[in-house]
């Protein structure tokens, strides 16, 4: 009996090694990506370019989000803005930001038909039947840009096989621990998952705060309104333009995203909302990110050691690792501020999100603002209830 269970606990204890491995390749990764990207020129392809922006209401810093990406340093592009009717509070701001910079081309749509359960993409299908250009850059509402973000994500398709090319993000929040919480696991997980798959694999997806494409691959993959039932419409466009045989890129421009103070309960909402959306987008690749989470399985590791010594071992390489990797990842990287002021939340970070990953498995519904919606099999919402009924659809309405 005495090999077997000398057996066991090898086992336990290499396995419990692999999230350090892990730590290890995406610290790697981080170092490979940003390194490469960063000794590269400003290209010199400038397209013109029609920035695509569905809106819904406002947060803490929407003018300035808004306003960055009047701020181009780029010669010739439109900006589209869209909400789901023009009682949005973003409305008077992007008539202010019309009036502040005339200059610039900037349409106002609203009312788009609702052709699916997911209402970014029905905005998103009308932006883009209405934008003048070729090459499409669509990005969330709350999302903030450098000047040169224009010209990064532009000079990619200078190459005619570049199908997509989307951003890395980092977050701004305001001083709330659940909206740290969510920044800090962006810039140090997710941003360290992508840049693994990346480096194993290629990237065959896009990232939701900020995507590129051009209206030929659109058509190829059959639209946005082929996506108007999805969740992950982000993933899906890489995904379905990476299958049509579209080159999915990485952009080295970081773009920020906003976190508003919230409680305890939306942050855990939005958790399982993109948990349970990965797993049903990528259900071996989520499987498997149980060996990224380093915590349970160092404590596991250290119980198996059955002794003192080899227990500090095992908490010790967590400790290090897994600060290494979100310091190379979020803070150098990324040079996200959460991450570079808030590293000491990682634990408690890391045991969420494994609760998270395991509470992911015992439902397939998620809360998206004022709706809740079932997800099937293939990623699609099915609405399950909405306490704001949405207003049939109407002529699109223009201004500017």
């Amino acid at each position: 009996m005495l090999p077997y269970i000398s057996l066991w606990r090898a086992a336990v204890l290499l396995i419990a090694c692999v999230p350090l491995a892990y730590y290890v390749a995406a610290t790697l990764a981080a170092v490979q990506f940003f390194s490469r990207e960063r000794k590269k020129t400003l290209g010199s392809y400038t397209p013109p370019v029609s920035v695509l922006k569905p809106v819904r209401g406002v947060d803490f810093a929407s003018y300035e989000n808004f306003k960055s990406f009047c701020l181009q340093n780029y010669p010739e592009y439109e900006i589209l803005f869209c909400v789901n009717d023009l009682d949005d509070a973003a409305v008077p701001l992007i008539r202010t930001l019309a009036e502040e910079f005339p200059q610039r081309s900037i349409r106002l749509l609203s009312n788009a038909a609702q052709i699916g359960s997911n209402r970014k993409v029905n905005n998103m299908a009308l932006l883009a039947r209405e934008a003048k250009y070729e090459l499409l850059v669509q990005s969330d509402g709350d999302v903030r840009v450098g000047a040169n973000y224009l010209r990064e994500v532009a000079a990619r398709f200078e190459q005619v096989e570049t199908g997509v090319v989307s951003c890395f993000y980092r977050g701004v929040t305001q001083k709330n621990v659940w909206a740290e919480m969510e920044a800090l696991g962006v810039a140090t997980d997710f941003s360290a998952g992508v840049l693994v798959a990346a480096w194993m694999e290629g990237v065959t997806f896009a990232l939701g705060a900020s995507a590129a494409t051009t209206k030929m691959w659109l058509h190829k993959i059959g639209g946005y309104e082929t996506l108007a039932n999805v969740l992950a419409d982000d993933y899906e466009i890489g995904n379905r333009v990476a299958k049509a045989g579209g080159r999915v890129m990485l952009s080295r421009e970081v773009v920020e995203t906003m976190y508003p103070a919230l409680t305890f309960g939306k942050f855990w909402q939005h958790q399982m909302r993109w948990a349970r959306t990965v797993r049903l987008c990528r259900p071996a690749s989520y499987v498997g990110l149980l060996f990224t989470h380093g915590l349970p399985f160092a404590i596991t590791g250290a119980v198996a050691t059955r002794s003192a010594a080899g227990a500090l071992l095992f908490m010790a390489a967590y400790v290090v690792l897994r600060l290494t990797m979100a310091r190379t990842a979020g803070v150098w990287g990324l040079r996200d501020e959460t991450a570079r002021r808030k590293w000491w939340m990682l634990p408690l970070r890391d045991l969420l999100q494994f609760a998270v990953w395991v509470g992911s498995f015992f439902s397939d519904r998620i809360v998206w603002g004022d709706a809740e919606f079932k997800l099937s099999k293939n990623g699609e919402m099915v609405a399950i209830r909405n306490a704001n009924a949405e207003k049939s659809a109407e002529k699109p309405l223009r201004t500017g």
